[in-house]
């Protein structure tokens, strides 16, 4: 009998700066649950509250964001009408919004960084970190990797410099002990 294997991705972590991906259990299609699932587990004090400040944070914003005047502004000099609507945008402020637009509204979410959780964000799997990789939850290893992640949107946008070390005190959202 064969087994189907998706993979999400398999690199070593010397390719990706340190950035570890985990392949998909076989035959398994992960999809993308919302950051409502994730905030179940994720908005207490005590395990880092992380969904508060992401909730507080840019990302949770960056799709109103294309709505002010100051975006459409910018939208015209590249030549976009409606920002909120045009891929060039979204690609950075929705990054979801193709692959689960029902999440677009939520802007740069949990998943855009750690993956689609529907494997991994029961919590017997995310009690066990490698258990939950093993299960699709993407992990970095280091400020290095998460720096490479960042720069895929932040990287000279809109001639906007940006300052990892700053930007990552606003989001960092450390598990309290790990």
């Amino acid at each position: 009998m064969k087994k189907s294997m998706t993979i999400t991705a398999f690199l070593s972590a010397a390719a990706v700066t340190g950035l570890i991906l985990a392949a998909a259990l076989p035959g398994q299609n992960a999809s993308y649950v919302g950051a409502q699932k994730c905030a179940l587990c994720h908005k207490a004090d005590a395990r880092g509250a992380q969904f508060k400040i992401w909730l507080e944070s840019r990302h949770a914003k960056s799709p109103e964001a294309l709505g002010s005047p100051k975006a459409v502004d910018a939208a015209r000099s590249m030549g976009v009408d409606k920002p909120a609507e045009d891929p060039r945008c979204l690609k950075c402020h929705a990054p979801l919004f193709e692959k689960a637009p029902e999440l677009k509204a939520e802007g740069v979410t949990c998943e855009v960084c750690h993956g689609p959780g529907s494997a991994y964000r029961k919590l017997p799997i995310m009690q066990d970190r490698a258990k939950a990789a093993a299960n699709g939850l993407v992990l970095y290893d280091g400020p290095a990797a998460v720096k490479a992640m960042c720069l895929k949107c932040h990287e000279d946008a809109h001639g906007i410099k940006f300052d990892f070390e700053v930007a990552w005190t606003k989001i960092k959202h450390s598990v309290p002990g790990k």
